[in-house]
């Protein structure tokens, strides 16, 4: 099975997009100032996000949401 991924910047772009539809400026500053700043650990994060998944679990629910957005 093979799974087509955007680009890095673009997924971004679109989800500065949704915050600025979505909130009030100020807390769309305060919430990405949150995330860039953070120096957290991206892989301990991604651990716990993706607990319990595989290739397989994730393509099923991408797809199911894909299949949910052209309905």
């Amino acid at each position: 099975m093979k799974i087509s991924l955007p680009n890095e910047q673009a997924i971004i772009q679109d989800a500065i997009q949704i915050l600025h539809k979505a909130m009030k400026p100020s807390q769309m500053v305060v919430l990405i100032a949150r995330w860039w700043s953070d120096g957290g650990n991206y892989l301990d994060q991604k651990e716990g996000w993706f607990a319990n998944e595989n290739i397989d679990s994730l393509a099923e629910k991408i797809k199911a949401f894909e299949q949910s957005k052209t309905n």
